[in-house]
């Protein structure tokens, strides 16, 4: 059978074990947390996998919350470095009413490279995924320029990037609670929204993609 596990909250796991190691005495290391807090977390997050020769797997999702947001604390840390990706939830993408909340930045997936592309979803999928993060990305930079400038003093291209990001928030990242969106289906959208900016931005898709999937759009098109 293929299982599927979900752990909550090994934060609350960590901070116990913190407890127990404190109470014997032991040795602290960052923060408090026992210098075994990294095997302890492997042992079982490295339970998931397929055993060769063997129908069947044990697929996990460990959820944890983060000591004050922070995603260099100890707990969220080390997990990331033993999991094969992770999913960041943002505080302020829910107080929009962006579901799922996900931040997509600090969120990565160490397998997502082997089973994407031609023969698997679409040719075009690394190189949609990989422009829209880079743009997504410069979309925090115009959004700091203009909470010290304002808005209006941005140039041009700064305010194309506003929008864009706003646009991804709400139509890429949020599906609302009952959308059962196909990969496909999301691509389309992620075009669309590369639509909103300059070709010429546009530097981590082949030339020969672009030729094929990009259309210029504007912000009423994509749903603004």
């Amino acid at each position: 059978m293929h299982i599927l596990v979900i752990l909550t909250d090994m934060t609350a796991y960590a901070e116990a074990l913190r407890e127990v190691s404190s109470s014997k005495g032991e040795i602290p290391s960052r923060k408090g947390y026992p210098g075994y807090l990294y095997s302890e977390l492997a042992s079982i997050y490295e339970r998931a996998g397929i055993v060769k020769g063997r129908h069947g797997s044990v697929t996990q999702i460990p959820i944890l919350t983060m000591p004050n947001d922070d995603i260099t604390h100890p707990i969220p840390d080390l997990t990331g470095y033993i999991t094969e990706g992770q999913i960041v939830l943002d505080r302020n993408l829910y107080g929009q009413s962006v579901y799922p909340p996900i931040n997509v930045l600090p969120s990565l997936s160490r397998l997502m490279k082997d089973g994407i592309g031609e023969g698997f979803t679409r040719a075009d999928h690394q190189g949609v995924a990989n422009q829209l993060f880079s743009c997504y990305a410069k979309v925090g930079d115009a959004r700091a320029l203009a909470s010290v400038i304002g808005e209006d003093e941005l140039s041009p291209i700064d305010k194309k990037y506003l929008v864009f990001g706003k646009a991804f928030e709400d139509r890429f990242v949020g599906q609302g609670n009952h959308s059962n969106r196909n990969i496909l289906e999301t691509l389309t959208i992620g075009w669309e929204l590369l639509g909103l900016l300059p070709r010429a931005e546009l530097d981590r898709v082949d030339t020969k993609v672009l030729d094929q999937y990009y259309k210029e759009t504007t912000a009423e098109a994509s749903g603004e």
